[in-house]
Parts: structure tokens; sequence; C-alpha cells
């Protein structure tokens, strides 16, 4: 039999794990997951990772994994994740992957882009500036010096704009330059791969995030945020249900408008992952509820 990877994706809220769960344990196999928000061990709350009981029933990798005060690339991702795949397949015919992060699942379905090295001192200026000037300076950054990359990615995503531009000032050209060339095909996984996507109707999928909003606030939101207010400036802080959180406690806002603020923004981004997997000619799609449906159209594939 093929080796397979069946990717279980999904924008954020829409009901990934149980469903990711049920495929694992169907197919007896383990869990790897390609959601970037969920590497760090500090941010557990925000991020929604999976509860202590979810994560016994099924072994689980790249789940708080890795520290805030780690570096950690797409790149370095991409080739982690490679290598877990290819020593799971030692002993297993198929794996699942799980996740709402696209260009994670991109990177290991096609392949990285080219992209050039950067000095990391570049990082760090931006990331400061980005702290001491805010988010419209370096939107105007970019604007002038690619202004494809400003027409295209989502300039209310810190790592997205810092990203853009530490390319542009380390290499000396536009962001978007190096993603018309060729992907590096031999990173590519060369496997059997099947993509799920879980959808919703816009409507309950909203109504869904607003209650875990509420959901995290209960658990203690505010509290993770305030131990973490300290390292506020690291990349793996700048994110939906901590910058928020940091705005109210430096006094910009109250606490009610960034609880508010947080579903807005989280509403806002999975209206984003829709709109990528809506591109994506090779995914199948399902309700999280039809479980027996995805296991039979699974069972299909891979037979």
């Amino acid at each position: 039999m093929d080796k397979t990877l069946i990717f279980i994706c999904g924008a954020t809220c829409v009901g990934k794990t149980s469903v990711a769960i049920e495929v694992a344990q169907h197919f007896k196999t383990q869990i790897l997951s390609f959601d970037s928000r969920q590497f760090y061990k500090e941010m557990q709350i925000g991020t929604a990772v999976p509860n202590v009981e979810e994560l016994s029933k099924v072994k689980h990798h790249f789940i708080q994994n890795k520290s805030i005060f780690e570096s950690y690339s797409l790149g370095d991702y991409q080739r982690e994740a490679t290598e877990k795949i290819q020593e799971l397949f030692q002993t297993h015919s198929t794996l699942v992957l799980v996740g709402g992060s696209g260009m994670y699942e991109k990177s290991l379905t096609k392949g990285l882009d080219p992209f050039p090295e950067v000095e990391v001192s570049i990082r760090e200026e931006l990331t400061l500036q980005l702290r001491e000037q805010g988010l419209p300076t370096l939107c105007e950054r970019l604007k002038i010096l690619d202004p494809k990359s400003f027409e295209s990615i989502a300039l209310d995503n810190p790592q997205r704009v810092i990203r853009a531009l530490e390319v542009c000032i380390g290499s000396g050209k536009p962001f978007s330059s190096f993603k018309t060339q060729n992907p590096i095909k031999e990173n590519a996984l060369d496997y059997n791969i099947i993509k799920i996507e879980l959808i919703r109707e816009t409507e309950e999928l909203y109504g869904r995030i607003n209650q875990r909003v509420e959901v995290m606030m209960e658990e203690g939101l505010l509290e993770e945020a305030k131990s973490l207010y300290p390292n506020r400036s690291l990349n793996a802080l700048q994110t939906v249900g901590y910058k928020e959180i940091f705005d109210y406690l430096d006094g910009k806002i109250s606490l009610d408008f960034a609880v508010e603020e947080i579903k807005k923004n989280t509403r806002r981004y999975a209206k984003r992952q829709r709109t990528w997997w809506r591109k994506d000619l090779e995914i199948h799609r399902f309700h999280p509820k039809e479980k027996q449906e995805i296991l039979s159209f699974l069972e299909k594939q891979i037979l």
C-alpha cells in the first residue's frame, strides 16, 4: 500500500480536532499539526490547543513543542515535519495532519519558494520599528519597496508584513519576485495526499468563534496574556487573542472592547483561511458532523 497523508484543513473553530482524532483512531495512526499558532508551549489558552483528554487519545506532534523565545520559521517546520513524517512512515502506512495554516500545509505538499537567507538583525530592527511606530508605518514602507506584496498579503498580520519587508531589505529585490519562481520541487512530499476541508455555514462558524472567545476568557486568557506581556514584542505573540489584550494592558482600550476585537479579528482570520482553502482544487469538503461519510470516503481513496 502506498504511504498516505490525510490533511484535515479548515478555518479556526470549525471543529478540526475531533474529526482528526476520529480519523487517526480509525486508521490506527498519529497526528501532526500544521497550526503555526499552536507550536508554542507558553500560548495554550489563546491558541485553543487540544485539551489533555484529546491529546491522550492519539499521539500528537508539533503541539506546544517550541518556546516563544525560539526562532522558528516556515522552513524550519517544513524540514522538521518532513523528517518526522519519514520517521513515522517506518511504522505507519497512513498519517493525519491537521491545522489551519495554509502556508504550512503548502510547504509540505508543494515545497518551498526559494527565498534568500536574511540576517536576523533585519527582523529585529523591523520588530522594534513595529513596537515603536506601529504596523501602518511598516505597511507604508512595504508599499514603497514592493507594491505587489502590499496589494496581496494580509496587511493586518504583522508577521506577514515583516517577512515581506525583511526579504526586500535583505535581498534588495521585491518579496513578490521570489514568489513567482518555481517552488523547490525536491522539498515537496512525494506521497499519496488526500486533503479534506471542514466547512460550516458562515453564521454557524462565527457563532462558534464568538463562543470560543468567551470560553477563553473564562479559562484565563487575561492572566495568560499578563504573564506574556513583558515579552509582547516577540514575533510569536503578534497574533489574535494576545495583541488585543496587550492593548488593554497598555491602557489603550477597555477589556470589553478588547474581547470584542478578539472576536472580530478571529472572524477575519477565519475568512482569510476559508478564502485560502477555496482556491485549492485538490480539496474535498465535508461538514464536521459527517464523520462517517469522511471515513467512508477515505477508505475508498486509500484502498
